[in-house]
């Protein structure tokens, strides 16, 4: 049975992942644990992680720094993401950059997107999880690479701002398998994509 690739991401209500200048202000930070608690289920759900460039620069250092404070809130998500594999995708990294800058368990691809997603589906393990910026994120949707949307919608429109479904070049149907309200507004839904 192939792994399935999950993309879980926060969106505005109007269907933005961040404004035009990247802006994340609008996110609702303010989590019951119900919410906490769904997340780590999505966490237990996977052990490999993929990550656009840019988002890797913050997202690894900061998990890292997470992990090594015992006091900190997010401490056991932190050392989760600190010890599961990252696979960073870019075109100008070097290979060696993740021993350089202390990237634990991080690899960058060596081929390209769909090759290199294809490889990871086809072996052994649990599921895949992406985490992006709206290019990476973008593309990973365009090659209908993403099995699992869970959408964070946030109770907030910003009118203008960066998409993740701008490069899709024809209709990608979903199912709905469930949807979360949480008490601080966000809604989670969880899609699959239908596939022929």
């Amino acid at each position: 049975m192939m792994r399935k690739l999950k993309l879980q991401i926060q969106i505005s209500l109007d269907g933005f992942i961040a404004g035009p200048k990247g802006e994340m202000d609008w996110m609702e930070w303010n989590w019951d644990n119900k919410l906490i608690q769904y997340v780590t289920e999505i966490n237990e759900t996977f052990d490999c992680i993929l990550l656009g460039r840019k988002l890797a620069e913050g997202f690894i250092p900061h998990w890292a720094n997470v992990a090594a404070n015992p006091e900190a809130p997010e401490h056991k998500a932190g050392i989760i993401f600190n010890d599961t594999n990252k696979i960073v995708f870019s075109n100008t990294l070097a290979p060696s950059i993740p021993i350089e800058k202390g990237w634990k368990n991080t690899i960058i691809a060596k081929d390209d997107l769909v090759t290199e997603i294809t490889r990871l589906k086809s072996q052994d393990g649990k599921d895949i999880i992406a985490y992006g910026g709206s290019t990476f994120v973008s593309d990973l949707i365009k090659h209908h690479l993403v099995d699992e949307f869970n959408l964070f919608v946030n109770p907030t429109a910003i009118g203008n701002g960066m998409t993740i479904f701008k490069t899709i070049e024809s209709k990608q149907k979903l199912n709905l398998v469930k949807s979360n309200a949480f008490v601080c507004g966000i809604v989670v839904l969880q899609y699959e994509l239908k596939r022929n």
